[in-house]
């Protein structure tokens, strides 16, 4: 049996977790991080492939963003785009935003990127939690071998050297000034909560929930020196949704009783002096009218 740890960042559900009581905060809360860095990753590497699908492989630092005649005067040439050709050749398709050669893989090429890309965030999706599904630092590397796997099929030659997939593949990629840095966690800086305690590094999880290996727990990530990260809501979205609409309809009843007249009621049957009489002669809810 295994302790289920659902992981939130925030008030925002991340992925389940596996783990027993016996195992050190220390250690649950660096597999942890890993985890949720390496679903960061993931996500970083699809949406650059998903780009790269569409428009070829990373230009040059000094070509980004500038115009064809800016590129010609210049005399900037992509030296990379000669070697970095996609298997069955490249279709052209201009890159809006110039960060891309414009050289893109065909049809087939472009497909094989975008099946591995979806097949990739489905397996790192937040939605999992529902199934039942834990994340696992295996199954994170296994995604990006088969990102890599399937980048290496079309691009046999490999990326430039500068292209963020390939400097994601290889650690060394460079998220300084950008969103994507605010959202990675820093291990020496993180901390875990549950129940509105901060979990000590040193101590095991059996501390704070005894022995019980069926529990299913909603932890926290939260940065040191933030404080106690926002409790959970007494009632779900869902609880809430349930009470407003059994509250709205209570208070239609009521709304219509007011309006009723107050003799309504002599027109039901327990108020009907002869309805025992008719009940003997058969004549009950028997209708006069034509």
């Amino acid at each position: 049996m295994m302790v289920l740890l659902h992981v939130k960042n925030g008030i925002t559900s991340q992925f389940l977790y596996e783990t027993t009581v016996t195992a050190q905060i220390f250690n649950i809360l660096k597999d942890v991080v890993a985890i949720y860095n390496g679903r960061l990753k993931i996500e970083r590497i699809c949406a650059e492939i998903e780009n790269l699908a569409e428009h070829g492989t990373f230009l040059p630092h000094n070509m980004q963003g500038l115009t064809d005649e800016q590129i010609e005067e210049l005399r900037l040439v992509d030296e990379w785009s000669e070697r970095c050709v996609p298997s069955g050749g490249h279709v052209e398709n201009k890159d809006p935003i110039g960060r891309r050669n414009g050289k893109a893989p065909n049809d087939k090429m472009k497909e094989m990127l975008k099946k591995a890309t979806s097949e990739a965030k489905a397996a790192i999706s937040k939605k999992i939690i529902d199934s039942g599904m834990t994340l696992k630092q295996a199954i994170i590397g296994n995604q990006i071998s088969i990102l890599r796997g399937a980048v290496t099929i079309v691009y046999p030659m490999g990326l430039p050297i500068h292209d963020p997939i390939r400097m994601e593949f290889e650690n060394r990629e460079d998220l300084e000034g950008t969103q994507a840095s605010l959202e990675v966690l820093d291990e020496g800086v993180t901390e875990m909560w549950l129940a509105g305690k901060q979990l000590a590094y040193d101590k095991t999880l059996e501390f704070y929930v005894g022995k019980n290996e069926k529990s299913r727990l909603i932890v926290k990530l939260q940065r040191r020196g933030k404080g106690a990260p926002q409790r959970e809501p007494v009632f779900s979205e869902q609880d809430r949704k349930d009470m407003m609409m059994h509250a709205f309809r209570k208070q239609e009843e009521l709304k219509k009783l007011n309006e009723d007249n107050d003799d309504n009621y002599l027109d039901s049957d327990w108020a009907d002096n002869f309805a025992l009489k008719k009940s003997f002669h058969g004549v009950k809810n028997v209708s006069w009218h034509p």
